[in-house]
């Protein structure tokens, strides 16, 4: 994973259509310094869950990831601000319920973790397994897309990522 996310900070800095930070652009990186094995065991103790460990390898290359193309993929975000999406935005769970014929997104949603995207359009969705041992599912969610946008894995997200700024 970490080659990949080196060849997005690389592809987005070199094409130069968003504004990354001095230190991101001599460093060729869009991430931070890794996380700790105590922070992501904190957060783990904190949300009640253990996170998969895809998403783990990643908070120890990189603790958040700054989006390399706005408007189209949202920034992942530090260990300690990841959380719950019921308790970062209730509102768009209220409005999924409504929906009958969106119930099982809804119900997802209320268990979502979000680990990016707390302040942009669109949020990047971890949802816990309801059986044990049974797989996390991984969403891109917006209400424009419309709705979820279901990766296979947390490096498969990545890797489309850049596809899409190869293709740009």
């Amino acid at each position: 994973m970490k080659k990949v996310l080196k060849k997005i900070s690389e592809t987005a800095i070199k094409q130069g259509e968003f504004s990354f930070t001095t230190e991101q652009t001599e460093a060729k990186w869009l991430g931070n310094q890794p996380a700790t094995l105590a922070e992501i065991q904190e957060a783990e103790a904190r949300l009640g869950v253990t996170l998969p460990s895809d998403y783990k390898d990643f908070l120890l290359i990189t603790n958040g990831f700054t989006t390399p193309n706005e408007n189209v993929d949202p920034s992942f975000s530090k260990i300690s601000d990841v959380a719950f999406l019921k308790d970062v935005d209730p509102q768009l769970i209220e409005v999924w319920i409504e929906n009958i014929e969106l119930l099982e997104v809804a119900i997802k949603l209320a268990r979502s973790i979000v680990i990016g995207g707390l302040t942009e359009e669109q949020y990047f969705l971890l949802i816990p397994p309801v059986i044990e041992n049974a797989d996390w599912e991984y969403w891109k969610f917006a209400s424009w897309i419309p709705g979820e946008d279901p990766y296979e894995g947390l490096e498969n997200y990545f890797i489309n990522v850049l596809d899409f700024l190869k293709s740009a």
